[in-house]
């Protein structure tokens, strides 16, 4: 502060730039110590608005334009353009987006089909032996690129692995052949097994 001091106190002799240069005090610090500080509640100075400014009649015809039969599911852009080849102008495609938002009427305008929520699908099991899943997992190989594919089955209800199988590739024959043993094997009746894959039905 004493620097800023004895640089405001020269710079009438001298002029600013060699004060400071001579006092090693930045220009920019030597004028923000002058300006007044602002008071932090006040609030800042309200924003002019431009005068080419729609008025509230004006926009209420945009509005009026925006819902009309003719243009109500019709982007701003597109609205815009199609009376611009008649001949006809209001505002900007920017302004009619502003005027929606401000009626709460921004995002998309054409009418859109709304599926119900679904619950997803649970599967559930009271018993052993009523739904399996099954899955294939990557295991590495003695050497870099060469791997093997761990064929799983486990029983959701007891955590009980029915099968599993290890082998060079992944194939949709071996996983048959492996789960029509396991049904054999484990005495599972028709219509009694339901069976779930992660990235299946």
């Amino acid at each position: 502060m004493r620097l800023i001091g004895a640089a405001e106190a020269l710079a009438p002799e001298v002029g600013v730039a060699l004060a400071c240069e001579a006092l090693g005090v930045s220009r920019a610090t030597l004028y923000r110590h002058r300006q007044p500080p602002r008071e932090p509640s006040s609030p800042p100075a309200p924003r002019p608005s431009p005068p080419r400014t729609l008025e509230g009649e004006e926009r209420g015809q945009v509005l009026e334009v925006l819902h009309s039969e003719r243009f109500v599911d019709v982007a701003p852009a597109e609205v815009v353009a199609t009376l611009l080849d008649e001949g006809v102008y209001y505002c900007s495609a920017r302004t009619m987006h502003r005027i929606l938002a401000a009626k709460g009427e921004a995002g998309e305008r054409r009418a859109q089909r709304t599926h119900p929520a679904r619950p997803a699908p649970i599967l559930e099991a009271t018993a052993p032996h009523q739904v399996w899943s099954w899955d294939i997992t990557r295991l590495e190989g003695p050497r870099r690129g060469h791997g093997y594919a761990l064929y799983v089955v486990l029983d959701i209800f007891s955590r009980y692995v029915v099968g599993w199988m290890v082998a060079e590739c992944e194939s949709a024959p071996l996983a048959a052949r492996l789960l029509e043993t396991c049904v054999q094997r484990e005495g599972v009746k028709p219509e009694q097994l339901t069976l779930h894959q992660d990235r299946g039905a």
